[in-house]
């Protein structure tokens, strides 16, 4: 098991445009400290490498990258009212890029099975041509292309349990069928995407699911979407890689939303996705998104990488009713459950 990282990540620091920014390097320190106190779980420790530029451009229009380059080495600045850049930022995502597709190489050439890449700024809001959502390249996705286009992936999947939806990453796939996204997220805040009834167009028809879930949802509707909707939809899709988007922020502590999982639900989601993953006999890599509450989201990594190491067993369930029920209904013309 593959664990990237890079010092920039901590040097890319929002504070300094908005002093009460959530998204700090104090995020990444408590998961380290964590990690470093249970002697890293038993996972390999890798530095991750700068992303290139033509990397970046597999999603990302050559204008944005300019863009944001030239914007962090003038300084930086707001690039809108919740997302800011500073003179080290462009080096912190060029990393945080790099450790995604450095992470996904070295599971498509057979050096491990499971990897995750604990960087920032996080990516999946990031869209073509737009940073946004505290995101400025979008590195699950760019992770995602690179598997595509010279990995030798015929198809990916790209599983988002962010809180927020990533409207970023649906942005780059949505008209296509080589890479399926699907996404749980609170329905209702930031960035107000990811609609139920939005499936993707064109050729990618269907290759989006999107699963809303209201706020105050706890683990067992979550375990339910995954283990009912998710899993069978994945394994119908027989992907050659699976990608995580593992956003920590439906934690009950966590001050930019109202969902109400525990550390340990992150454990019993990523218990289903690694023997997913190992039933398909496929690759497992995870791209870490948001989690604001420091402590908080260290254990929702520790809860997730023990599992994914094996701890425990996936526990099946009787599928929630409501949501659940709804939610097969919505994708039954897609996929069968």
């Amino acid at each position: 098991m593959l664990y990237f990282s890079h010092p920039a990540s901590l040097e890319h620091d929002p504070r300094a445009q908005m002093p009460m920014h959530p998204d700090t390097p104090e995020r990444l320190l408590a998961i380290e400290q964590a990690l470093e106190g249970r002697d890293w779980l038993g996972w390999e420790r890798r530095e991750a490498p700068a992303a290139s530029e033509e990397e970046l451009r597999l999603v990302h229009s050559a204008h944005h990258v300019e863009k944001i380059r030239e914007l962090c080495l003038s300084g930086g600045g707001a690039i809108d009212p919740d997302t800011f850049v500073g003179e080290a930022s462009y080096r912190a995502a060029l990393h945080a890029a790099g450790g995604a597709c450095a992470m996904t190489r070295a599971l498509l050439g057979g050096e491990d099975r499971i990897g995750f890449a604990a960087l920032r700024p996080s990516g999946h809001h990031a869209e073509p041509t737009r940073a946004m959502g505290f995101c400025l390249f979008d590195n699950v996705a760019i992770a995602a292309e690179m598997a595509v286009r010279e990995l030798g992936a015929e198809r990916v999947l790209v599983f988002d349990w962010d809180v927020h939806h990533g409207n970023g990453t649906q942005e780059a796939f949505r008209h296509r069928a080589d890479v399926l996204f699907l996404s749980i997220h609170e329905a209702g805040i930031f960035p107000g995407t990811g609609s139920a009834s939005d499936f993707g167009s064109g050729a990618g028809a269907g290759y989006t699911v999107n699963l809303p879930v209201p706020s105050g949802s706890e683990e067992g509707l979550w375990l339910s979407l995954v283990e009912h909707i998710v899993v069978p939809i994945a394994t119908e899709f027989a992907p050659d890689l699976i990608l995580v988007s593992a956003g920590f922020d439906a934690h009950r502590a966590d001050p930019l939303a109202g969902c109400r999982l525990e550390a340990e639900s992150f454990g019993a989601i990523a218990r289903h996705v690694r023997e997913l993953a190992a039933g398909l006999g496929v690759p497992l890599g995870l791209v870490l998104e948001g989690g604001y509450e420091p402590l908080a989201l260290a254990d929702s990594v520790l809860a997730t990488m023990a599992a994914l190491g094996g701890e425990g067993e996936a526990e099946s369930a009787a599928p929630e009713a409501l949501l659940t029920s709804r939610a097969a209904a919505g994708v039954a013309r897609y996929w069968q459950l």
